[in-house]
């Protein structure tokens, strides 16, 4: 029987969402600006917020909401530095049991092409990623029977396997339906890197509205309960998500916070990744737009996020136009996915023409990773593909050890300046590489004289000079 099917919830699992608790905090919160400062220096510690510091936030107006955006920066700046991490969705198939009202790929969705990718269309998906650069990869499943535990393992080992020059994955995520323990311990056996489980919304009317009884997503606490079983199976990196405009942002910005503690205090580790995505068209779906964010209120929540929660990667998808990308980027965000398809097989089939009827969603970024790399070094970031700290057993518990005290710059900033000296020199255009090879002297000049930099500067002459690749601390 597949991991799909067997819907026995934990004896554990705990709803710890209550939705009343949170209306109540977000109507009682006051915007005190002395309040509210407090709150502000409490997170330039990089203490995580509570639930309740977290409404007050979210109650903020005027210039309280520019000191919040100027500290998201400067949290930003403490805890990641100026490195933006790069990825790719690799969508493997779009069958799905589901009918999510918002969702292009719903099964009530007639007009919707269904396709999974055979082994042989993997491996050309995966060869065009890396003949562009990639190294990091989200795997994306509809959720369906066929996709189960044995055959999302096998297509990480599938893409795991596949080298192309210079070129391979060095991560797999994977965003799919949540499984029972069984199957995380099957994936985990496959070398994967985060699960990730996005609820949509905390809102309990608004999820059961959204995911029609019956289906398995119609499930509140099933879904709730996933990152909880993939914990218990031995996973120690996942991942949380909302999609907002479903219900009141507001709510959902404490829901994600609320799941954050929650797992934290039940595990010793919270979320590797928060993402916040943000509604887009898509084929066959007529939204209701009451909830739609604006991008004044999108600014103000990834803004109180990063205030939230110091120490949780957050990730910026190409939903979003460049423009608001561009901006939004400097308020927390550490990872962001580029020269992006979700059409299957897009990679090597639809070229710069988005086919809705192929697509979850329309994205509103399709600029090329070229493009994208050459802007993140003009802004000032450094784009990093590094996967080091997953593959040294950095992660849960261990990365907190490492990320809290803020030792993790000593590998951050070397790392990331070899992964992107090897894109500079197996895959950059002549106006990218020249931008990027200033940034990395700059970046080089930053660093103080010692024994590791001496190294660094080792490496990066040999990925420049020789077949070196994959160096890392």
């Amino acid at each position: 029987m597949c991991a799909l099917a067997k819907m026995t919830l934990n004896e554990s699992a705990v709803d710890f969402i209550d939705d009343d608790a949170l209306s109540e905090l977000l109507a009682d919160a006051r915007s005190d600006p002395v309040h509210v400062r407090e709150i502000i220096a409490k997170s330039l510690a990089k203490e995580p917020l509570s639930v309740a510091e977290t409404a007050a936030l979210l109650a903020a107006g005027g210039e309280l909401v520019e000191e919040i955006f100027a500290t998201a920066r400067e949290l930003k700046r403490k805890v990641y530095g100026n490195r933006i991490v790069l990825f790719a969705p690799l969508y493997v198939g779009n069958q799905c049991v589901n009918d999510c009202r918002y969702c292009a790929f719903r099964l009530s969705n007639t007009g919707a092409i269904r396709r999974t990718l055979s082994s042989d269309e993997v491996r050309q998906q995966v060869e065009a990623l890396e003949n562009v650069g990639h190294k990091r990869l989200i795997l994306v499943f509809g959720e369906h029977p066929d996709y189960d535990a044995d055959f999302i393992a096998d297509t990480v080992r599938k893409v795991y396997s596949i080298k192309v020059g210079h070129g391979s994955i060095r991560r797999v995520n994977i965003n799919a339906a949540p499984m029972d323990h069984d199957g995380y311990r099957r994936v985990k056996d496959a070398g994967i890197g985060t699960y990730q489980i996005f609820q949509e919304t905390y809102h309990h009317a608004t999820y059961a509205k959204m995911h029609p009884a019956g289906t398995r997503k119609g499930d509140y606490l099933w879904r709730l309960d996933g990152l909880n079983r993939a914990f218990e199976a031995g996973l120690d990196d996942v991942g949380i998500g909302a999609l907002f405009g479903l219900a009141d942002w507001r709510f959902d910005v404490l829901g994600l916070v609320s799941h954050s503690l929650y797992l934290q205090n039940r595990y010793g580790v919270g979320p590797h990744t928060i993402s916040f995505p943000r509604m887009r068209p898509a084929a066959g779906v007529d939204p209701d737009k009451n909830n739609f964010v604006g991008d004044y209120d999108f600014k103000r929540l990834v803004a109180i996020l990063r205030l939230a929660v110091p120490y949780t990667g957050m990730i910026l998808t190409a939903r979003e136009e460049p423009e608001l990308r561009r901006e939004v980027m400097a308020f927390g965000v550490s990872q962001i996915d580029a020269g992006s398809r979700i059409e299957i097989g897009g990679y090597t089939e639809a070229g710069d023409a988005q086919v809705m009827e192929r697509e979850q969603f329309m994205l509103g970024d399709i600029r090329s990773l070229d493009e994208v790399v050459r802007e993140l070094l003009t802004d000032g970031f450094i784009p990093s593909w590094c996967t080091a700290c997953y593959r040294l057993g950095r992660t849960g518990e261990h990365f907190m050890e490492f990320a809290v005290p803020g030792f993790i710059k000593q590998y951050c900033t070397p790392n990331a300046l070899s992964t992107l000296t090897e894109y500079l020199t197996d895959y950059a255009s002549d106006e990218t590489g020249a931008v990027g090879e200033k940034t990395v002297r700059t970046e080089l000049d930053k660093l103080p004289d010692s024994q590791q930099k001496k190294e660094l500067l080792n490496r990066l002459e040999r990925i420049r000079e020789t077949e070196d690749r994959d160096l890392y601390f």
